[in-house]
């Protein structure tokens, strides 16, 4: 072949590498520069929106999991801010269709992400926040549509257009929630009154008259009116004093995530300061019999008595079988809620939820589980169980002091009836009633099932009254 023949081989190859693959140096021509039809700009805008949410992903579920909400969304801000900052880069270097605009979102995330970290606001800051900062993402949004019309040729757009959806989507959210907390601010009038323990309030309310005062702990995330069967069922027996722990219902925010030994210490220093003598019956549910626990420890002289409600284990990471798993996900799930939150997420989750409590108690749980206040609340309550666990362990016998064991047999998870009778030795003094129909969460919501509840603390009264032993059924 002659050299000219090579030479036009040679030419077309090049032509066709610099259509492929782009220019292989600043400056080079590319044969897409009279077509931009013909770039790989679909490779420069799935890639980058792609990098963007993984490293979303990998940063909020894997690095920072469990961490709280500025650092959640602060981090998840950044990523995406990198993938924005990618395809304006990327496809003013690589393709004939520059989108220089990307880096107008890529700005503003990156701002917003880096104040958020650096600031750590709390409700106090973003909850105002949420008038303002929906508005300027819906105007992100409008302005990155007509961006992409103009500068982005082809189906590719179909990429795009979903995304900045969601964008929209999220500011839509986001107004909806901030016009929910306005709404809900005050709607439920608090029964009973809010205590200084130091450095934050809780809330508290008594009913009912007689000796010993009964003192509900309900579970994990859920405020007082999680008690709303029990507490006027019990009220015509004796004393009974339901709280708020920090963060939830109509109790403040503590300054930092609490452990097992400083709720118990916030709940001796309300009853204390609310003039409720001891000694005390204690009733925890789930997680709130952690807590009974660790109360009965740290003031043995003030417990007449416990109740413990399908309670958590002390050892619930290695006695139950799929605990660690189900910890592992809610650890991460926890973290992220606060964060969608405040897009509304929430009342989409607990809208509908809790219906068998009494319709006013039923109005204020779904209210309360719904702000970020409260999901933050809950991250934080997760976060320090494993070590109110651990201080639980220090409680090793109740000796004769009344103790009842209420458990619920009705989607048991596979190490929980062992559990149960492990709880069961802490005490000589001690009655195990099983409930076949009743499920974990039913024993405090479900009028007909809870009532078994209230008869096993009513049953650990009178034995307190009377110096015998509880009944054994």
């Amino acid at each position: 072949m002659s050299a000219e023949g090579l030479s036009r081989i040679a030419a077309y190859r090049s032509t066709v590498r610099r259509v492929v693959y782009g220019p292989t140096s600043v400056g080079e021509p590319t044969a897409a520069a009279d077509d931009p039809k013909r770039g790989p700009i679909w490779r420069v805008v799935g890639g980058s929106l792609l990098t963007g949410l993984l490293g979303a992903l990998v940063l909020t579920l894997g690095v920072f999991a469990g961490a709280p909400e500025h650092v959640i969304s602060g981090s998840a801000l950044l990523a995406f801010a990198f993938g924005w900052a990618m395809l304006a880069v990327l496809s003013t270097r690589f393709t004939s269709q520059p989108q220089r605009w990307a880096l107008v979102p890529a700005a503003f995330m990156a701002v917003v992400g880096l104040v958020l970290l650096v600031f750590s606001p709390g409700d106090h800051s973003l909850n105002p926040a949420g008038w303002v900062w929906p508005l300027l993402v819906l105007a992100l949004a409008v302005w990155m549509f007509v961006q992409v019309r103009r500068s982005l040729a082809g189906r590719v757009r179909w990429l795009l257009y979903p995304v900045i959806g969601i964008l929209a989507v999220a500011s839509v959210g986001g107004m909806y929630e901030r016009v929910a907390l306005t709404r809900d601010d005050g709607r439920y009038a608090m029964p009973g009154r809010l205590i200084d323990v130091g450095g934050h309030s809780l809330h508290i309310n008594c009913t009912g008259t007689g000796s010993p005062t009964v003192v509900l702990e309900p579970g994990l995330g859920e405020p007082s009116v999680a008690m709303s069967w029990i507490a006027p069922d019990v009220a015509a027996t004796t004393r009974v004093c339901v709280y708020d722990r920090a963060g939830r219902g109509w109790s403040e925010s503590a300054s930092a995530p609490q452990n097992g030994i400083e709720v118990a210490t916030d709940l001796h220093t309300l009853l204390e300061r609310a003039g409720e003598p001891g000694p005390y019956v204690l009733a925890g549910h789930s997680a709130g019999g952690i807590y009974v626990l660790n109360f009965a420890h740290l003031y043995p002289q003030q417990v007449a008595g416990v109740v413990l409600l399908d309670s958590m284990h002390p050892e619930q990471y290695t006695k139950i079988d799929s605990w660690p798993a189900f910890y592992e996900v809610f650890r991460r799930a926890s973290a992220l809620l606060p964060s969608l939150s405040r897009l509304g997420v929430a009342h989409a989750l607990y809208g509908t939820a809790y219906g068998d409590l009494p319709p006013l108690a039923r109005d204020e749980q779904r209210a309360f589980w719904s702000t970020p206040r409260h999901s933050r609340s809950v991250r934080d309550e997760f976060s320090k169980l494993r070590t109110a666990m651990v201080q639980a362990r220090s409680l090793t016998n109740l000796g004769d002091r009344p103790l009842v064991v209420v458990t619920a047999q009705k989607d048991a998870q596979g190490g929980w009836m062992a559990a149960q009778e492990g709880l069961a030795a802490l005490s000589t003094n001690v009655d195990h009633r099983l409930l076949a129909n009743a499920t974990h969460a039913s024993l405090v919501e479900n009028e007909a099932i809870a009532a078994p509840s209230s008869d096993a603390i009513r049953e650990v009264v009178n034995a307190v009254r009377s110096g015998a032993h509880v009944a054994n059924r």
